[in-house]
């Protein structure tokens, strides 16, 4: 296809310059590469901005039939793989215009009449990004769906809970699944938010001052379905809040996964030996034939980092930005492209990774039974006697040291051994500190009891 007709190598911009750019500027300054993946939406932007250009009688009706018949015939090429890029024409925007302009002749031109690539690019970045929070919180709703799955599939298992990584209580299992649901919900919450503070267009705002032509937002709000408009064109081409919020949300929502991650990773170790991730979700070692490593969860907690460094990329490049547009912030799409790649690609793998999830419910059971986990409950168990909580601290603490030296668990104390303790404890301590006992007398909201997990999990599916 020659330049003549792609209209490679004549800028849109150029009447004003009387010598060609250099090539490698032509190549350094150009973002083709990364933001062709915005055609959909600029198209879909073009389309919009043309029937409300023609609505206002601003270019001819004739005109924007042309405009829009030329716009689909090019989304048809590019999803066919059939539309050669052009670095000259630096960006989505200019490639598909020159290419519009070189189909239709002089219509296409009338295009571009009332904005500018400012508020362009404004628009098709919001578009984009509204289109993936779909997705990513398609994706939530898989993920949660997967630990409720396992919640409800071991939902008698015990395990047990950590502080400091060391012995604390027991818990459900189901229990600790359900922490990780609030994680998630929290996240798909902070998604919801950001995508209705960035769902305003920003179309009409030019470059930086508005337009002279009489143009109708609101009909391309409604057109675009933008439930409302930008208020200040300086702030519409100069903002980026949306890509930021939308990154510092995704930064929290990976450091979920990466302690999900770090979790996984633990238990399946052969000293946890609490769950078998699936074999899809592993590989082996190129030495040692006994390996099943991983990998998922540990390049999940490595990828993290990725998308902190994209947050303070973008924050990095928008930090000393005078008003309105300047070059720099052509830096914004990468690291949001990469994060929502990243996001999205974490959560589908995450998702079908906990399904397949193997629970070693007699492993857990052990490990909850070790480390004197029920030592709150008899200190709870001194307090129903009477005893203030600070003496039935040390009290327990007492018997733990004493355990301890004596090689002995708490309930394995005789009972003369207890009253050595404390003339308030009766055979009935026995019944109070099994696993069932101590996770089950949590039945205040929001812990671990079965009928409190039993409960949380049908009020997540009813508000689903």
């Amino acid at each position: 296809m020659s330049k003549e007709c792609t209209g490679e190598g004549t800028k849109l911009w150029g009447g004003r310059f009387s010598q060609p750019t250099d090539k490698f500027v032509e190549e350094f300054t150009a973002s083709i590469d990364f933001d062709k993946r915005l055609y959909h939406q600029d198209i879909r932007g073009s389309i919009a901005h043309a029937r409300m250009l023609g609505k206002q009688g601003i270019i001819p009706i004739a005109d924007v039939e042309q405009i829009v018949h030329g716009l689909q015939e090019i989304l048809r090429q590019i999803e066919e793989g059939k539309f050669d890029f052009s670095v000259s024409l630096e960006d989505i925007h200019m490639n598909i215009e020159a290419r519009l302009s070189a189909r239709i002749g002089e219509a296409g031109k009338r295009l571009h009449t009332g904005r500018s690539r400012n508020d362009q690019v404004a628009l098709d970045i919001r578009l984009y990004l509204r289109d993936e929070l779909v997705e990513i919180s398609a994706y939530l709703d898989l993920l949660i769906d997967s630990l409720l799955f396992q919640a409800e599939k071991n939902l008698d298992v015990i395990m047990p809970g950590y502080t400091h990584l060391q012995t604390a209580q027991p818990i459900l299992f189901a229990h600790h699944m359900l922490a990780y649901v609030e994680m998630f919900t929290r996240d798909k919450g902070r998604m919801e938010d950001c995508l209705r503070r960035m769902n305003v267009l920003p179309l009409g705002a030019g470059a930086l001052a508005g337009t002279t032509f009489p143009i109708d937002r609101e009909h391309v709000a409604e057109l675009l379905d933008f439930p409302e408009v930008t208020r200040n064109s300086l702030d519409s081409v100069s903002d980026r809040d949306f890509a930021l919020e939308f990154m510092g949300g995704s930064s929290i929502l990976m450091m979920h996964l990466s302690r999900f991650s770090e979790e996984l990773i633990l238990w399946s170790t052969s000293e946890f030996k609490f769950i078998d991730l699936s074999d899809s979700f592993c590989t082996g070692s190129s030495i040692m034939p006994q390996k099943k490593n991983p990998d998922v969860p540990e390049l999940v907690r490595g990828k993290t980092g990725r998308v902190y460094g994209n947050l303070m990329a973008l924050l990095t490049v928008m930090k000393s930005l005078p008003l309105a547009y300047n070059k720099d912030m052509q830096e914004d799409k990468e690291p949001l492209f990469d994060t929502i790649d990243t996001v999205k690609g974490s959560l589908k793998i995450f998702a079908d990774m906990i399904r397949e999830m193997k629970v070693n419910a007699a492993t857990m059971r052990s490990a909850a039974g070790k480390g004197f986990s029920t030592a709150t409950d008899v200190a709870d168990y001194l307090v129903r006697q009477g005893m203030p909580f600070r003496d039935a601290h040390e009290v327990v603490g007492k018997s733990v040291a004493y355990c301890l030296s004596h090689g002995k668990d708490l309930p394995e104390l005789t009972m003369e051994e207890w009253k050595g303790f404390s003339a308030m404890i009766g055979e009935d301590i026995y019944d109070s500190i099994t696993l069932e006992a101590s996770v089950n007398a949590r039945r205040a909201t929001g812990g671990t009891a079965l009928e409190r997990v039993k409960a949380e999990i049908e009020r997540v599916k009813s508000g689903r």
